[in-house]
Parts: structure tokens; C-alpha cells; sequence
């Protein structure tokens, strides 16, 4: 592995971006190179064989690439197939969003009462729950599967009237009465979650602390590179975009990810 070799990140659809955003945010000299399976997306509602068998493909093609690294930057995926990832694809390094995430949680709030939103996949395999146990026995941690956000994500309705319906449908049970006292952290369990942010706080409060896992995982990023040696140096690193479908919907959904203008000409159209 060299240090000019671009970092990999795949994910479903566009919600991965979140963690490509903080990354950059925090590592602008380094090249990036991001892919979305949006023809096949969502993964959330796919079963085990289904999601693991997209993460090979897609980690398979992004390694041809020569990557230095690799993020799994898909809740679901990262909870179907991380070990398998990380063990077909050694010495390349291979790293989850529910680790960094769990771990976020509970330095913040030890002891406290959780609540993962996610996708169906990853609620049903328990997968941020073993994680934040593993790390603090005292946790409490439900896991709601909330697939109706995953849809308002990839339409960029991030804020409004509408969002914030839908979130209180969901949080409804957690936040009877206005009262969210017996829910400290909201952990967003999907990488598309946190452009809901405003629509969230709108329903909970400022009382609730809602932790997502994209910052958490960039600190784990740069820690690695810098462990390794193998941070790129100086400059302005290459952002390249691939995308499995539909290009135009990529660069309109993901400019609102990124804060940044895109062009469906900015999207490499390819096939796993």
C-alpha cells in the first residue's frame, strides 16, 4: 500500500457521503474515492446472503482500484459482512461505521439510555446493541428499524413539515408527553441519518444528544493512516464518485450530502 493510494468508501446510495464529507473535512490532502450502489439500494431491507454478497462485489471492485483503505460506510453492510471483508481482503485495512459510532456513545454518555435509528437489517442483527455492551455493560439500547428516513434521505428532504412527521411517527413512544427524560442519546444507525439531524432535534429537544458515527469514523481513519505512515502529504487530494445507476439522481441528492454543487458528468457509472 502506498500513500498516494486513495482511501475507498462504499455504501448503499448517497448516504455514505456523510462519512466522505468528514473525512475530506479532516484529511483534504488525501484521494478519495467513494462508491454507491444505487441500483441495488436500499440494503436494509435485504436479507444476509443478499447485502453480503454487494459488500464483496463492491469492496472487490474499489481493492482493483488500489486502495490504501477501506470504510465500510454502510451500517447494514458493515454489520452483515465486516468480519468477512476484513478477513477475505487482509492486509488491506477494512473499517465499520458501528464500532466507531458505539464507541462515541458511551464516552458520552456512560450508563445511558439509547435509542439506534436504523435500518431494518441492522436493528434485526442486534449489531450496534453488542457493540455498546461490549463497552459498557450499564447501557441501555433499543434499536429501531426506521426505513421510511432512508427514503427522505435519498430525496434530500432533510428538514420541514414532512421530516419531522415522519420522525415523530417513529419517536413518538420515546418522547410521550414531550418527556424524552428516560432517552439520553439518539445514535443515528444509518449513514443516511444525519442529514435528518434538523428535522430530529426538531422533535426531541435539546435535551437528547444524537450522535452519528461519520465524525467518530474519520478520527478512526486518520488515526490508522497516521499509525501506518501512510497519510498522504500536502496538496489537495482527487475526489472521484462511481455510482451503479442513475447518475443525475446521484449528483442532485448528493450535492445536498456534500454542501457542494455536482454534475451528473461528476459520476462514473459502473457495474459490479
Amino acid at each position: 500500500m502506498q500513500v498516494h493510494n486513495r482511501i475507498g468508501i462504499f455504501d448503499s446510495g448517497v448516504g455514505g457521503l456523510t462519512v466522505l464529507k468528514s473525512i475530506r473535512e479532516r484529511m483534504p490532502q488525501e484521494n478519495l474515492l467513494y462508491l454507491g450502489d444505487t441500483a441495488r439500494l436500499p440494503y436494509g431491507t435485504k436479507s444476509k446472503e443478499s447485502v453480503l454478497r454487494y459488500a464483496v462485489q463492491a469492496a472487490a471492485h474499489l481493492q482493483h482500484r488500489e486502495i490504501k483503505l477501506l470504510v465500510v460506510a454502510c451500517n447494514t453492510a458493515a454489520a452483515v459482512a465486516l468480519p468477512d471483508l476484513q478477513e477475505s481482503l487482509a492486509p488491506l485495512p477494512v473499517i465499520g461505521v458501528i464500532e466507531p459510532g458505539a464507541r462515541a456513545a458511551v464516552t458520552q454518555c456512560p450508563g445511558a439510555n439509547h435509542l439506534v435509528l436504523a435500518t431494518e437489517a441492522t436493528a434485526s442483527r442486534g449489531a450496534y446493541r453488542d457493540a455498546i455492551q461490549r463497552l459498557d455493560r450499564n447501557a441501555s439500547v433499543t434499536e429501531l428499524a426506521c426505513e421510511m428516513l432512508v427514503a427522505l434521505a435519498e430525496e434530500g428532504w432533510a428538514s420541514g413539515a414532512v421530516a419531522e412527521s415522519i420522525v415523530r411517527q417513529y419517536l413518538g413512544p420515546f418522547i410521550a408527553n414531550g418527556d424524552s427524560a428516560r432517552l439520553q442519546t439518539i445514535i443515528l444507525g444509518c449513514t443516511h441519518f444525519p442529514i435528518l439531524r434538523p428535522a430530529i432535534r426538531a422533535v426531541v429537544g435539546d435535551e437528547v444528544s444524537i450522535i452519528d458515527s461519520a465524525g467518530t469514523t474519520a478520527d478512526v481513519v486518520e488515526r490508522y493512516l497516521l499509525e501506518n505512515k501512510l497519510q498522504a502529504e500536502g496538496g489537495r487530494g482527487e475526489l472521484r464518485l462511481l455510482a451503479t445507476d442513475g447518475r443525475r439522481r446521484f449528483a442532485r441528492v448528493g450535492s445536498s450530502f456534500l454542501g457542494m454543487p455536482l454534475a451528473a458528468e461528476d459520476i462514473e457509472l459502473i457495474d459490479l
